[in-house]
Protein backbone atom coordinates (compact mmCIF):
# COMPACT_ATOMS: atom_id res chain seq x y z
CA UNK A 1 0.00 0.00 0.00
CA UNK A 2 1.42 3.43 -0.88
CA UNK A 3 0.17 6.70 0.50
CA UNK A 4 0.68 9.97 -1.19
CA UNK A 5 -0.56 11.89 1.80
CA UNK A 6 -1.63 10.87 5.26
CA UNK A 7 -3.19 13.67 7.25
CA UNK A 8 -3.32 11.79 10.57
CA UNK A 9 -0.91 9.98 12.75
CA UNK A 10 -1.26 6.44 11.43
CA UNK A 11 -3.27 3.65 9.97
CA UNK A 12 -5.10 2.74 13.10
CA UNK A 13 -6.39 6.26 13.68
CA UNK A 14 -10.00 7.03 14.34
CA UNK A 15 -9.89 10.31 12.45
CA UNK A 16 -10.16 11.06 8.77
CA UNK A 17 -7.58 9.82 6.29
CA UNK A 18 -7.44 11.72 2.99
CA UNK A 19 -5.84 10.05 -0.08
CA UNK A 20 -5.21 11.33 -3.54
CA UNK A 21 -5.08 7.82 -5.07
CA UNK A 22 -5.49 4.37 -3.50
CA UNK A 23 -4.53 1.26 -5.43
CA UNK A 24 -5.60 -1.89 -3.64
CA UNK A 25 -5.06 -5.48 -4.84
CA UNK A 26 -7.50 -6.87 -2.29
CA UNK A 27 -10.83 -5.83 -0.88
CA UNK A 28 -11.67 -2.53 0.72
CA UNK A 29 -14.35 -2.89 3.38
CA UNK A 30 -16.12 0.08 4.89
CA UNK A 31 -19.41 0.82 6.58
CA UNK A 32 -20.17 3.22 3.74
CA UNK A 33 -18.65 4.87 0.69
CA UNK A 34 -19.38 8.39 -0.55
CA UNK A 35 -18.62 10.16 -3.78
CA UNK A 36 -19.11 9.21 -7.43
CA UNK A 37 -19.44 5.52 -8.28
CA UNK A 38 -19.56 6.12 -12.02
CA UNK A 39 -16.27 4.22 -12.58
CA UNK A 40 -17.21 1.22 -10.49
CA UNK A 41 -17.88 -2.07 -12.28
CA UNK A 42 -20.23 -4.85 -11.22
CA UNK A 43 -22.89 -2.44 -9.98
CA UNK A 44 -25.83 -0.77 -11.84
CA UNK A 45 -25.52 2.83 -12.91
CA UNK A 46 -28.33 5.23 -12.07
CA UNK A 47 -29.50 5.07 -15.72
CA UNK A 48 -30.34 1.37 -15.57
CA UNK A 49 -30.97 -0.39 -12.28
CA UNK A 50 -31.49 -4.15 -12.34
CA UNK A 51 -31.43 -6.48 -9.37
CA UNK A 52 -32.29 -10.11 -8.69
CA UNK A 53 -33.32 -9.30 -5.16
CA UNK A 54 -35.99 -7.06 -3.69
CA UNK A 55 -35.08 -3.38 -3.92
CA UNK A 56 -36.28 -0.82 -1.42
CA UNK A 57 -36.39 2.84 -2.45
CA UNK A 58 -36.56 5.23 0.51
CA UNK A 59 -37.40 8.26 -1.64
CA UNK A 60 -39.57 8.90 -4.69
CA UNK A 61 -38.92 7.02 -7.93
CA UNK A 62 -39.56 9.07 -11.08
CA UNK A 63 -40.04 7.04 -14.25
CA UNK A 64 -40.50 8.67 -17.66
CA UNK A 65 -40.84 5.41 -19.59
CA UNK A 66 -42.74 2.19 -18.91
CA UNK A 67 -42.37 0.11 -15.74
CA UNK A 68 -42.57 -3.63 -16.41
CA UNK A 69 -42.57 -5.74 -13.28
CA UNK A 70 -43.93 -9.02 -11.94
CA UNK A 71 -44.85 -7.06 -8.81
CA UNK A 72 -44.35 -3.66 -7.28
CA UNK A 73 -44.72 -3.23 -3.50
CA UNK A 74 -44.84 0.40 -2.43
CA UNK A 75 -45.49 1.87 0.97
CA UNK A 76 -46.15 5.30 -0.48
CA UNK A 77 -48.07 6.50 -3.52
CA UNK A 78 -47.64 5.38 -7.12
CA UNK A 79 -48.58 8.19 -9.53
CA UNK A 80 -48.95 7.76 -13.30
CA UNK A 81 -50.84 9.42 -16.16
CA UNK A 82 -52.52 6.07 -16.87
CA UNK A 83 -52.52 2.45 -15.76
CA UNK A 84 -53.21 -0.59 -17.96
CA UNK A 85 -53.96 -4.17 -17.13
CA UNK A 86 -56.25 -5.75 -14.55
CA UNK A 87 -57.25 -3.70 -11.54
CA UNK A 88 -59.18 -6.53 -9.92
CA UNK A 89 -56.89 -6.60 -6.85
CA UNK A 90 -56.92 -2.85 -6.28
CA UNK A 91 -58.64 -1.60 -3.14
CA UNK A 92 -60.33 1.76 -2.65
CA UNK A 93 -61.76 1.86 -6.20
CA UNK A 94 -65.01 0.49 -7.64
CA UNK A 95 -64.87 -2.78 -9.50
CA UNK A 96 -66.94 -3.42 -12.62
CA UNK A 97 -69.67 -5.12 -10.59
CA UNK A 98 -70.50 -2.00 -8.58
CA UNK A 99 -69.68 1.47 -9.91
CA UNK A 100 -70.45 4.38 -7.64
CA UNK A 101 -69.27 7.96 -8.01
CA UNK A 102 -70.06 11.25 -6.34
CA UNK A 103 -69.48 13.18 -9.57
CA UNK A 104 -71.09 13.02 -13.01
CA UNK A 105 -69.85 10.05 -15.05
CA UNK A 106 -69.84 9.94 -18.84
CA UNK A 107 -69.90 6.55 -20.58
CA UNK A 108 -68.81 6.68 -24.19
CA UNK A 109 -70.13 3.22 -25.04
CA UNK A 110 -73.22 1.17 -24.16
CA UNK A 111 -73.82 0.12 -20.57
CA UNK A 112 -75.36 -3.33 -20.22
CA UNK A 113 -77.06 -3.91 -16.91
CA UNK A 114 -78.68 -7.21 -15.96
CA UNK A 115 -79.73 -6.10 -12.50
CA UNK A 116 -81.28 -2.90 -11.17
CA UNK A 117 -80.09 0.64 -12.04
CA UNK A 118 -80.58 3.06 -9.15
CA UNK A 119 -80.00 6.72 -10.00
CA UNK A 120 -81.29 10.19 -9.17
CA UNK A 121 -81.57 10.82 -12.92
CA UNK A 122 -80.61 9.24 -16.25
CA UNK A 123 -80.28 11.06 -19.59
CA UNK A 124 -79.77 9.82 -23.12
CA UNK A 125 -81.16 6.62 -24.64
CA UNK A 126 -82.16 4.02 -22.06
CA UNK A 127 -83.03 0.51 -23.28
CA UNK A 128 -84.29 -1.61 -20.44
CA UNK A 129 -86.74 -4.34 -19.61
CA UNK A 130 -88.27 -2.59 -16.60
CA UNK A 131 -87.65 1.03 -15.60
CA UNK A 132 -88.74 2.04 -12.11
CA UNK A 133 -88.64 5.76 -11.30
CA UNK A 134 -89.42 7.48 -8.01
CA UNK A 135 -90.34 10.80 -9.68
CA UNK A 136 -90.77 10.77 -13.48
CA UNK A 137 -89.45 9.57 -16.82
CA UNK A 138 -88.96 12.45 -19.28
CA UNK A 139 -88.37 12.21 -23.05
CA UNK A 140 -88.40 15.61 -24.79
CA UNK A 141 -91.78 17.21 -24.02
CA UNK A 142 -93.27 13.88 -22.97
CA UNK A 143 -93.19 12.47 -19.45
CA UNK A 144 -94.49 9.67 -17.25
CA UNK A 145 -95.32 10.39 -13.62
CA UNK A 146 -97.04 8.40 -10.92
CA UNK A 147 -100.37 10.19 -11.45
CA UNK A 148 -100.20 11.52 -15.02
CA UNK A 149 -98.75 11.03 -18.50
CA UNK A 150 -97.79 13.90 -20.80
CA UNK A 151 -97.37 13.04 -24.49
CA UNK A 152 -96.24 16.47 -25.71
CA UNK A 153 -97.64 18.02 -28.89
CA UNK A 154 -97.09 17.81 -32.63
CA UNK A 155 -98.65 18.99 -35.89
CA UNK A 156 -100.29 16.98 -38.65
CA UNK A 157 -97.06 17.21 -40.66
CA UNK A 158 -95.01 16.08 -37.65
CA UNK A 159 -97.37 13.20 -37.02
CA UNK A 160 -97.23 12.08 -40.64
CA UNK A 161 -93.42 12.22 -40.59
CA UNK A 162 -93.44 9.13 -38.35
CA UNK A 163 -93.08 6.70 -41.26
CA UNK A 164 -93.68 3.16 -40.00
CA UNK A 165 -95.60 4.43 -36.97
CA UNK A 166 -96.36 1.62 -34.54
CA UNK A 167 -100.00 0.66 -34.04
CA UNK A 168 -101.26 2.16 -30.80
CA UNK A 169 -99.12 5.32 -31.04
CA UNK A 170 -100.82 8.32 -29.40
CA UNK A 171 -100.29 11.93 -30.52
CA UNK A 172 -101.85 15.27 -29.61
CA UNK A 173 -102.17 17.18 -32.89
CA UNK A 174 -102.41 20.94 -32.39
CA UNK A 175 -103.49 22.04 -35.89
CA UNK A 176 -106.66 19.96 -36.02
CA UNK A 177 -109.44 22.16 -34.70
CA UNK A 178 -108.60 23.20 -31.14
CA UNK A 179 -106.23 20.23 -30.80
CA UNK A 180 -107.08 16.54 -31.10
CA UNK A 181 -105.81 13.45 -29.28
CA UNK A 182 -105.37 10.72 -31.90
CA UNK A 183 -104.48 7.05 -31.97
CA UNK A 184 -102.79 5.23 -34.86
CA UNK A 185 -104.71 2.06 -35.79
CA UNK A 186 -102.60 0.77 -38.66
CA UNK A 187 -104.73 0.12 -41.75
CA UNK A 188 -107.45 2.33 -40.30
CA UNK A 189 -105.07 5.28 -40.08
CA UNK A 190 -105.29 7.88 -37.33
CA UNK A 191 -108.55 8.15 -35.41
CA UNK A 192 -109.61 10.62 -32.78
CA UNK A 193 -109.37 9.33 -29.22
CA UNK A 194 -112.78 8.36 -27.92
CA UNK A 195 -113.84 6.80 -31.20
CA UNK A 196 -115.23 3.34 -30.70
CA UNK A 197 -114.11 2.14 -34.10
CA UNK A 198 -112.32 3.13 -37.28
CA UNK A 199 -114.01 6.08 -38.96
CA UNK A 200 -115.95 5.30 -42.10
CA UNK A 201 -118.26 7.58 -44.07
CA UNK A 202 -120.11 7.51 -47.39
CA UNK A 203 -121.69 10.11 -49.66
CA UNK A 204 -121.06 12.10 -52.82
CA UNK A 205 -118.37 11.05 -55.28
CA UNK A 206 -115.67 9.28 -53.26
CA UNK A 207 -111.97 9.06 -54.04
CA UNK A 208 -108.93 7.69 -52.21
CA UNK A 209 -106.62 8.40 -55.15
CA UNK A 210 -106.63 12.15 -55.83
CA UNK A 211 -105.11 13.01 -52.43
CA UNK A 212 -102.78 10.26 -51.16
CA UNK A 213 -103.54 9.16 -47.62
CA UNK A 214 -106.97 10.83 -47.65
CA UNK A 215 -110.51 10.03 -48.64
CA UNK A 216 -112.30 12.81 -50.52
CA UNK A 217 -116.09 13.18 -50.89
CA UNK A 218 -117.29 15.64 -53.57
CA UNK A 219 -120.94 16.73 -53.60
CA UNK A 220 -122.23 18.46 -56.74
CA UNK A 221 -125.87 17.83 -55.86
CA UNK A 222 -127.84 17.46 -52.62
CA UNK A 223 -126.95 14.51 -50.43
CA UNK A 224 -125.68 13.40 -47.01
CA UNK A 225 -122.30 12.58 -45.55
CA UNK A 226 -123.36 9.41 -43.76
CA UNK A 227 -121.22 8.29 -40.80
CA UNK A 228 -121.01 4.50 -40.91
CA UNK A 229 -118.76 4.12 -37.85
CA UNK A 230 -116.58 6.13 -35.50
CA UNK A 231 -116.05 9.87 -35.47
CA UNK A 232 -113.37 12.07 -36.99
CA UNK A 233 -112.33 15.66 -37.57
CA UNK A 234 -112.84 16.31 -41.28
CA UNK A 235 -111.95 19.20 -43.59
CA UNK A 236 -114.69 20.87 -45.61
CA UNK A 237 -114.92 23.33 -48.51
CA UNK A 238 -118.37 24.88 -49.04
CA UNK A 239 -119.01 27.31 -51.95
CA UNK A 240 -122.33 29.03 -52.69
CA UNK A 241 -123.79 29.32 -56.19
CA UNK A 242 -122.58 32.25 -58.32
CA UNK A 243 -124.87 35.17 -59.20
CA UNK A 244 -126.24 35.69 -62.72
CA UNK A 245 -124.90 38.42 -65.02
CA UNK A 246 -126.92 41.54 -65.85
CA UNK A 247 -128.30 42.54 -69.24
CA UNK A 248 -127.21 45.33 -71.64
CA UNK A 249 -123.77 46.50 -70.44
CA UNK A 250 -124.71 44.65 -67.31
CA UNK A 251 -122.69 44.02 -64.21
CA UNK A 252 -120.94 40.69 -63.64
CA UNK A 253 -122.47 38.26 -61.16
CA UNK A 254 -120.84 37.97 -57.75
CA UNK A 255 -119.22 34.69 -56.64
CA UNK A 256 -120.75 32.53 -53.94
CA UNK A 257 -119.18 32.80 -50.49
CA UNK A 258 -116.37 30.33 -49.77
CA UNK A 259 -116.09 28.57 -46.40
CA UNK A 260 -113.18 26.32 -45.44
CA UNK A 261 -112.49 24.70 -42.05
CA UNK A 262 -112.85 21.52 -40.01
CA UNK A 263 -115.70 19.88 -38.11
CA UNK A 264 -115.97 16.79 -35.93
CA UNK A 265 -118.10 14.35 -37.93
CA UNK A 266 -120.09 12.24 -35.46
CA UNK A 267 -123.62 12.18 -36.90
CA UNK A 268 -124.82 12.43 -40.54
CA UNK A 269 -124.27 15.84 -42.13
CA UNK A 270 -126.76 16.98 -44.78
CA UNK A 271 -125.62 18.67 -47.97
CA UNK A 272 -127.40 21.25 -50.13
CA UNK A 273 -125.59 22.49 -53.24
CA UNK A 274 -126.66 25.97 -54.36
CA UNK A 275 -127.57 26.51 -57.99
CA UNK A 276 -126.06 29.35 -59.98
CA UNK A 277 -128.31 32.36 -60.51
CA UNK A 278 -129.91 32.85 -63.92
CA UNK A 279 -128.57 35.69 -66.05
CA UNK A 280 -130.94 38.37 -67.24
CA UNK A 281 -133.06 37.01 -70.07
CA UNK A 282 -132.68 40.17 -72.15
CA UNK A 283 -135.53 41.69 -74.16
CA UNK A 284 -136.35 45.02 -75.69
CA UNK A 285 -133.93 47.88 -75.32
CA UNK A 286 -133.97 48.90 -71.67
CA UNK A 287 -136.69 46.43 -70.73
CA UNK A 288 -134.73 43.39 -69.60
CA UNK A 289 -135.74 41.60 -66.40
CA UNK A 290 -133.30 41.42 -63.53
CA UNK A 291 -130.81 38.57 -63.17
CA UNK A 292 -131.01 36.18 -60.20
CA UNK A 293 -128.62 35.80 -57.28
CA UNK A 294 -127.00 32.41 -56.63
CA UNK A 295 -128.48 29.95 -54.12
CA UNK A 296 -126.94 29.09 -50.76
CA UNK A 297 -124.84 25.96 -50.29
CA UNK A 298 -125.13 24.17 -46.92
CA UNK A 299 -123.04 21.48 -45.19
CA UNK A 300 -124.36 20.61 -41.74
CA UNK A 301 -124.33 23.90 -39.81
CA UNK A 302 -122.09 25.68 -42.36
CA UNK A 303 -123.83 27.96 -44.88
CA UNK A 304 -122.19 29.74 -47.82
CA UNK A 305 -124.56 32.36 -49.31
CA UNK A 306 -124.91 32.59 -53.08
CA UNK A 307 -123.37 35.45 -55.05
CA UNK A 308 -125.24 38.70 -55.83
CA UNK A 309 -126.78 39.27 -59.27
CA UNK A 310 -125.24 41.70 -61.77
CA UNK A 311 -127.15 44.97 -62.33
CA UNK A 312 -129.06 45.80 -65.55
CA UNK A 313 -129.21 48.87 -67.76
CA UNK A 314 -132.54 50.65 -67.90
CA UNK A 315 -133.69 53.81 -69.73
CA UNK A 316 -133.94 57.16 -67.99
CA UNK A 317 -137.51 56.62 -66.90
CA UNK A 318 -136.54 53.33 -65.17
CA UNK A 319 -133.46 53.54 -62.92
CA UNK A 320 -130.58 51.25 -63.75
CA UNK A 321 -129.89 48.54 -61.23
CA UNK A 322 -127.07 48.36 -58.73
CA UNK A 323 -125.37 45.05 -58.17
CA UNK A 324 -127.14 42.66 -55.83
CA UNK A 325 -125.78 41.67 -52.39
CA UNK A 326 -124.54 38.14 -51.76
CA UNK A 327 -121.58 36.08 -50.62
CA UNK A 328 -119.69 38.36 -53.00
CA UNK A 329 -121.61 41.32 -54.44
CA UNK A 330 -122.68 41.64 -58.07
CA UNK A 331 -121.37 44.44 -60.32
CA UNK A 332 -123.49 47.56 -60.89
CA UNK A 333 -125.31 48.24 -64.17
CA UNK A 334 -123.72 50.45 -66.81
CA UNK A 335 -125.94 53.49 -66.59
CA UNK A 336 -125.95 56.28 -64.00
CA UNK A 337 -122.83 54.75 -62.47
CA UNK A 338 -124.69 52.18 -60.39
CA UNK A 339 -122.79 50.81 -57.37
CA UNK A 340 -121.78 47.23 -56.88
CA UNK A 341 -123.48 44.93 -54.39
CA UNK A 342 -122.14 44.26 -50.90
CA UNK A 343 -120.39 40.97 -50.15
CA UNK A 344 -121.34 39.21 -46.88
CA UNK A 345 -118.03 37.37 -46.68
CA UNK A 346 -114.82 38.72 -45.15
CA UNK A 347 -111.90 40.06 -47.17
CA UNK A 348 -108.30 38.94 -46.77
CA UNK A 349 -108.51 35.27 -47.71
CA UNK A 350 -105.41 33.47 -49.00
CA UNK A 351 -104.76 30.08 -50.57
CA UNK A 352 -105.94 27.16 -48.39
CA UNK A 353 -106.72 29.57 -45.53
CA UNK A 354 -109.33 28.77 -42.88
CA UNK A 355 -112.26 31.13 -43.34
CA UNK A 356 -114.32 33.00 -40.77
CA UNK A 357 -117.83 31.63 -40.16
CA UNK A 358 -119.31 33.98 -42.80
CA UNK A 359 -116.77 32.80 -45.38
CA UNK A 360 -114.61 34.72 -47.82
CA UNK A 361 -116.23 37.28 -50.14
CA UNK A 362 -115.91 40.81 -51.56
CA UNK A 363 -118.01 43.66 -52.95
CA UNK A 364 -118.89 44.11 -56.60
CA UNK A 365 -117.60 47.03 -58.69
CA UNK A 366 -119.64 50.01 -59.93
CA UNK A 367 -120.81 50.61 -63.50
CA UNK A 368 -119.86 53.54 -65.73
CA UNK A 369 -122.08 56.00 -67.61
CA UNK A 370 -120.26 57.94 -70.38
CA UNK A 371 -121.29 61.54 -70.83
CA UNK A 372 -122.80 62.61 -74.17
CA UNK A 373 -122.34 59.32 -75.95
CA UNK A 374 -124.12 56.11 -76.81
CA UNK A 375 -121.19 53.74 -76.56
CA UNK A 376 -118.87 52.40 -73.89
CA UNK A 377 -121.56 52.04 -71.28
CA UNK A 378 -119.88 49.48 -69.01
CA UNK A 379 -120.98 47.39 -66.07
CA UNK A 380 -118.99 46.75 -62.85
CA UNK A 381 -117.21 43.46 -62.22
CA UNK A 382 -118.63 40.88 -59.81
CA UNK A 383 -116.79 40.38 -56.51
CA UNK A 384 -114.66 37.25 -55.93
CA UNK A 385 -113.48 35.35 -52.86
CA UNK A 386 -110.06 37.09 -52.79
CA UNK A 387 -110.73 40.46 -54.51
CA UNK A 388 -113.41 43.07 -55.16
CA UNK A 389 -114.90 43.46 -58.61
CA UNK A 390 -113.34 46.27 -60.62
CA UNK A 391 -115.11 49.59 -61.12
CA UNK A 392 -115.84 50.49 -64.75
CA UNK A 393 -114.06 53.65 -65.97
CA UNK A 394 -113.99 55.84 -69.08
CA UNK A 395 -110.54 54.60 -69.94
CA UNK A 396 -110.12 52.17 -71.51
CA UNK A 397 -113.91 52.16 -71.96
CA UNK A 398 -114.60 48.45 -71.43
CA UNK A 399 -116.47 46.13 -69.15
CA UNK A 400 -114.85 45.88 -65.72
CA UNK A 401 -113.10 42.66 -64.64
CA UNK A 402 -114.46 40.29 -62.04
CA UNK A 403 -112.64 39.75 -58.73
CA UNK A 404 -110.39 36.70 -58.43
CA UNK A 405 -111.25 33.63 -56.41
CA UNK A 406 -109.10 31.51 -54.05
CA UNK A 407 -107.16 28.27 -54.70
CA UNK A 408 -107.64 25.24 -52.42
CA UNK A 409 -105.98 21.83 -52.57
CA UNK A 410 -108.50 19.87 -50.49
CA UNK A 411 -108.88 17.35 -53.33
CA UNK A 412 -105.12 16.92 -53.66
CA UNK A 413 -104.91 19.27 -56.65
CA UNK A 414 -105.01 23.07 -56.39
CA UNK A 415 -108.30 24.36 -57.80
CA UNK A 416 -109.47 27.99 -57.73
CA UNK A 417 -113.06 28.65 -56.66
CA UNK A 418 -115.46 31.61 -56.39
CA UNK A 419 -114.31 34.06 -59.08
CA UNK A 420 -116.48 37.05 -60.00
CA UNK A 421 -118.10 37.50 -63.41
CA UNK A 422 -116.74 40.04 -65.93
CA UNK A 423 -119.00 42.94 -66.94
CA UNK A 424 -120.51 43.77 -70.33
CA UNK A 425 -119.87 46.77 -72.59
CA UNK A 426 -122.07 48.06 -75.44
CA UNK A 427 -119.44 48.42 -78.09
CA UNK A 428 -119.13 50.14 -80.46
CA UNK A 429 -118.14 46.96 -82.28
CA UNK A 430 -117.79 43.35 -81.15
CA UNK A 431 -114.23 43.43 -79.88
CA UNK A 432 -112.85 41.05 -77.29
CA UNK A 433 -110.84 43.97 -75.95
CA UNK A 434 -114.09 45.48 -74.66
CA UNK A 435 -115.11 42.45 -72.60
CA UNK A 436 -114.75 42.47 -68.87
CA UNK A 437 -112.45 39.57 -67.94
CA UNK A 438 -113.67 36.86 -65.62
CA UNK A 439 -112.07 36.55 -62.20
CA UNK A 440 -109.99 33.39 -61.75
CA UNK A 441 -112.08 30.70 -60.15
CA UNK A 442 -114.89 29.99 -62.59
CA UNK A 443 -116.34 33.45 -63.36
CA UNK A 444 -117.95 34.07 -66.77
CA UNK A 445 -116.49 36.60 -69.20
CA UNK A 446 -118.45 39.74 -70.06
CA UNK A 447 -120.26 40.28 -73.36
CA UNK A 448 -119.86 43.10 -75.85
CA UNK A 449 -121.76 44.47 -78.87
CA UNK A 450 -124.24 47.10 -80.15
CA UNK A 451 -126.89 47.45 -82.83
CA UNK A 452 -126.12 46.11 -86.27
CA UNK A 453 -122.42 45.66 -85.44
CA UNK A 454 -123.03 42.25 -83.93
CA UNK A 455 -122.05 41.00 -80.52
CA UNK A 456 -120.05 38.57 -78.40
CA UNK A 457 -122.18 36.71 -75.87
CA UNK A 458 -121.58 36.83 -72.13
CA UNK A 459 -120.04 33.71 -70.58
CA UNK A 460 -121.52 31.46 -67.92
CA UNK A 461 -119.84 30.73 -64.61
CA UNK A 462 -118.15 27.31 -64.41
CA UNK A 463 -120.21 24.60 -62.76
CA UNK A 464 -119.27 23.61 -59.19
CA UNK A 465 -116.94 26.57 -58.66
CA UNK A 466 -119.47 29.20 -57.51
CA UNK A 467 -118.20 31.64 -60.19
CA UNK A 468 -120.39 34.59 -61.20
CA UNK A 469 -121.96 34.88 -64.67
CA UNK A 470 -120.73 37.50 -67.15
CA UNK A 471 -122.68 40.70 -67.83
CA UNK A 472 -124.16 41.12 -71.32
CA UNK A 473 -123.15 43.67 -73.97
CA UNK A 474 -126.22 45.40 -75.54
CA UNK A 475 -129.56 44.66 -77.13
CA UNK A 476 -129.39 44.30 -80.93
CA UNK A 477 -131.54 43.63 -83.96
CA UNK A 478 -131.00 39.91 -83.70
CA UNK A 479 -133.33 39.86 -80.74
CA UNK A 480 -132.58 39.50 -77.08
CA UNK A 481 -129.55 37.25 -77.57
CA UNK A 482 -126.94 40.03 -77.31
CA UNK A 483 -128.46 41.12 -74.01
CA UNK A 484 -128.50 37.75 -72.28
CA UNK A 485 -126.51 37.73 -69.05
CA UNK A 486 -124.40 34.68 -68.20
CA UNK A 487 -125.64 32.09 -65.68
CA UNK A 488 -123.70 31.74 -62.44
CA UNK A 489 -121.76 28.57 -61.71
CA UNK A 490 -123.26 26.10 -59.24
CA UNK A 491 -121.72 25.62 -55.82
CA UNK A 492 -119.94 22.60 -54.36
CA UNK A 493 -119.24 20.79 -51.08
CA UNK A 494 -115.99 18.84 -50.65
CA UNK A 495 -115.09 16.82 -47.55
CA UNK A 496 -111.68 15.21 -46.90
CA UNK A 497 -110.06 13.30 -44.05
CA UNK A 498 -107.01 11.15 -43.45
CA UNK A 499 -107.34 7.39 -43.74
Amino acid sequence: MSFTKVSVAGIGTTGTITFTNVNVAGVITATSFSGSGANLTGVASTDNIRTNTNATFLQSVNVTGIVTAAGVNASGVITATSFSGSGANLTGVANTDNIRTNTNATFLQNINVTGVVTAASLSGNVNAGVVTATSSIVVGNSFVKATSIGIGTTTTAGRNAGVGTAVGTIAFVTDRGDGTLQIYTGLGGWIDAGSNSVFEATGGTESTVSRPGYKVHTFTSPGTLTIVSGSKTVEYLVVGGGGGGGSQHGGGGGAGALNYGTVNAITPLSVTVGAGGAGSSGGSNGGSPAASSGADTVFGSVTSPGGGRGGNYAPSNTPSQPGGPGGSGGGGGGLATQPGGTGSGDTGGTADSTSPSNGWGNDGGSGYNPVGGEVDFSGGGGGGASAVGQNATSSPGKGANGGNGLPYSITGVGVTYAGGGGAGCNGPAPSSGKQGLAGSGGGGIGGVGIGNDGYIAAGNGTANTGGGGGGAGAWGPSGPAPSLGGTGGSGVVIVAYQI
